[in-house]
């Protein structure tokens, strides 16, 4: 297949892309890949993914923190620095510090996502206790009362099942 750029090589780099919510493919010779700023899996990366995610943090509690996660010894200025978070214990340890990035690129903290098949009961149930609480307040801004007394019923139901008590909170 040629190159849909120059249309003389042959294309050694398909892109998809989706914009919009509309799927665009091409088919790209190395050399107008480059071009196009989209480099070889095996050669040098056009983009520089780590220093994207790590100017996220610049600011961020990058001050000179003498903290250091004990499972792997990063610092926050390392994770900051490159963009990596050194293991799954900084999260813990750099919460604080990794919390206003975390919101930046995501746009939230909690997943609201699809849940695995094998996920734990309590979690989908927490999940749908959190869905009715957002219909719930959309009930009330709207004033239906009598949907948001029904979801209340569900709420609690739910609450009463998994023996959490989180409605109270």
């Amino acid at each position: 297949m040629l190159c849909q750029a120059c249309e003389k090589r042959q294309a050694t780099t398909h892109i998809k892309t989706i914009l919009n919510g509309e799927l665009k493919e091409y088919n790209l010779c190395s050399e107008c890949a480059q071009k196009h700023g989209y480099a070889s899996f095996f050669g040098a990366p056009a983009f520089d993914f780590d220093k994207f995610f790590g100017s996220f943090m610049d600011g961020f509690g990058a001050s000179k923190s003498r903290k250091r996660c004990q499972c792997c010894g990063s610092s926050f200025e390392d994770i900051a620095k490159t963009g990596k978070v050194g293991c799954a214990e900084c999260y813990d340890v750099f919460y604080e510090e990794l919390l206003p990035s975390i919101q930046r690129i995501h746009g939230r903290t909690a997943h609201t996502g699809k849940l695995a098949h094998a996920a734990g009961t309590e979690v989908k149930v927490r999940n749908e206790i959190a869905k009715y609480r957002s219909e719930l307040e959309k009930a009330i801004k709207a004033q239906e009362f009598e949907k948001a007394a029904e979801l209340r019923d569900k709420i609690k139901e739910l609450e009463k099942c998994s023996g959490s008590d989180s409605y109270a909170q």
